[in-house]
């Protein structure tokens, strides 16, 4: 012999499918980057790393060429760089 369903029980089941229906259709407004468009977006930080990076190491080579310094100036230029680059790939992705 079986009892009938416990009313809190068919209450929780109601509140499950209403917040399925409630994600897919979140889903449905809001859906997911393609694939291609994740890859652009770490292209585009890659490259926001990189260029900065790039152009304080050219800096830096040239004032050691003029100066005749050695590495004195290309090694500070290159961390700058770097680190210009990466607090613009950090706001980026922030802004995003």
């Amino acid at each position: 012999m079986t009892s009938p369903p416990d009313p809190r029980e068919r209450d929780h089941l109601a509140e499950a499918a209403r917040r399925a229906a409630e994600r897919e259709k979140e889903g449905r407004s809001n859906p997911e980057p393609s694939l291609g468009a994740r890859l652009g977006q770490i292209g585009i930080l890659g490259w926001t790393i990189v260029v900065p990076t790039l152009l304080a190491t050219l800096l830096g080579r040239w004032l050691d060429r003029s100066f005749s310094t050695g590495i004195f100036f290309s090694a500070p230029c290159i961390m700058l760089g770097a680190a210009f680059g990466f607090w613009s790939a950090w706001k980026w992705m922030h802004r995003s």
